[in-house]
């Protein structure tokens, strides 16, 4: 038989659409279905936003977008290579330089992503000769690069100090990189970075902090590490993205120049990934330097934030997030169909995205929303809340969380 001819085998097609159905019952089954359905921008533009991470509402800036408008016409709309080839541009380079005058970092390395700079920090950093000890709440992205490091991994009940100190004290490892997100993208609380950078300076072990919902938010605008005091402590590394309060795309990790030297040379989604495309660099360089030099924009979200977790009757969490448990995910999935009837978009979490299980609202504070907006939307909120009162114990055990995935 000539190989045109060859009948390919139908049975292991089979399995695997069988396998693929029955995973899709379960997430119907659950309420767990999601959708990546696009946007229409005429309805959204009438509707208040409180589930985009843009903080700042810097996106739309008009400098923002004039920045990234004046790169692709400068350098095109792609890299064209990896950043060790020739693919770094000026605009990279005049990134990395922001970053580190918005942060206080001595050194900066740009990634195509944040999740690409966290699977690169702690792939150079990791191996079996590196203890990484995490947080259970730590982002997805944070968990997958401890996975493919191939090193010894520790997770931490949330926020537990105590165990963050027994898990340094009995390592048998050279090597430790405590891992943290400096402000928590679920629950909306922050870490203890004195605290932590201290136990780690007294067990010569590195502390890495995500800063993703911290940059443009803590510490007026400049994340909370640089609000600790920690900005250029010798073991005080950070990862930001470029995605959020600063309204662009990518993300970097930030150190010492020691540390960038060792990236540049080892991270593998740095060395084998495409450059940052120019005009995501430029816009959140310049989406940098704004907020480096107008602090009131930062002061507006705090307010903002403050206002709406009064306004709904819930504790006031330190960054933008504002978090409304839900008695279960198909509540939760109901509540925020609701609210986006009611011309209110909110994030809608559900099992494996909460570390916990507990599904919930993920409201966001903008610095653009009005007074007038924010009490309508609280007024929306709050009337969810008494419809779909939360009850945590109900969700115990519900699916598998994000460390599981």
């Amino acid at each position: 038989m000539a190989a045109a001819d060859a009948v390919l085998p139908t049975a292991g097609h089979g399995a695997m659409e069988s396998w693929l159905q029955s995973r899709s019952d379960v997430r119907e089954r659950r309420g767990l279905v999601r959708a990546a359905s696009p946007i229409r921008l005429s309805a959204a533009g009438a509707m208040l936003d409180l589930a985009s991470n843009d903080y700042l509402g810097l996106s739309r800036d008009p400098r923002v977008t004039a920045a990234a408008v004046d790169a692709v016409q400068r350098y095109g709309a792609g890299a064209r290579a990896s950043r060790v080839v020739n693919g770094t541009l000026p605009v990279h380079a005049e990134l990395e330089k922001q970053l580190c005058h918005l942060t206080g970092a001595e050194s900066a390395l740009a990634f195509s992503s944040g999740y690409l700079a966290n699977l690169g920090v702690l792939g150079a950093l990791g191996g079996p000769g590196t203890l990484l000890i995490l947080d259970a709440h730590v982002h997805a992205s944070l968990l997958d690069a401890a996975r493919l490091s191939r090193s010894p991994v520790a997770i931490v009940p949330h926020g537990d100090l105590g165990e963050v100190a027994t898990a340094l004290q009995t390592r048998t490892q050279p090597r430790a990189v405590v891992v943290v997100e400096s402000l928590y993208s679920v629950l909306g609380d922050g870490a203890n970075l004195t605290a932590l950078a201290a136990l780690c300076a007294s067990h010569d072990a590195w502390l890495l902090v995500d800063e993703a919902h911290g940059i443009g938010v803590a510490g007026a605008g400049r994340g909370a590490v640089h609000a600790a005091g920690l900005a250029g402590a010798g073991n005080v590394l950070l990862t930001v993205t470029l995605s959020k309060a600063l309204g662009a795309q990518g993300g970097a990790v930030l150190g010492s120049a020691a540390l960038r030297e060792h990236l540049l040379n080892t991270a593998r989604p740095f060395i084998f990934d495409t450059a940052l495309a120019p005009a995501a660099a430029a816009a959140a360089s310049k989406a940098a330097q704004i907020i480096a030099a107008d602090p009131t924009l930062v002061a507006r979200l705090q307010e903002n934030a403050a206002t709406l977790a009064r306004l709904c009757g819930i504790e006031r969490s330190p960054g933008a997030v504002q978090s409304i448990p839900m008695v279960s995910a198909d509540h939760a999935v109901r509540a925020a169909a609701g609210l986006r009837a009611a011309g209110v978009r909110v994030g809608c979490f559900r099992p494996p995205s909460v570390p916990d299980g507990v599904s919930r609202l993920r409201v966001t504070a903008q610095a653009d929303l009005t007074p007038a907006e924010m009490e309508y939307a609280a007024g929306l909120l709050r009337t969810v809340a008494r419809a779909h009162p939360a009850n945590v114990s109900e969700q115990a055990g519900l699916g598998r969380n994000r460390n599981d995935i």
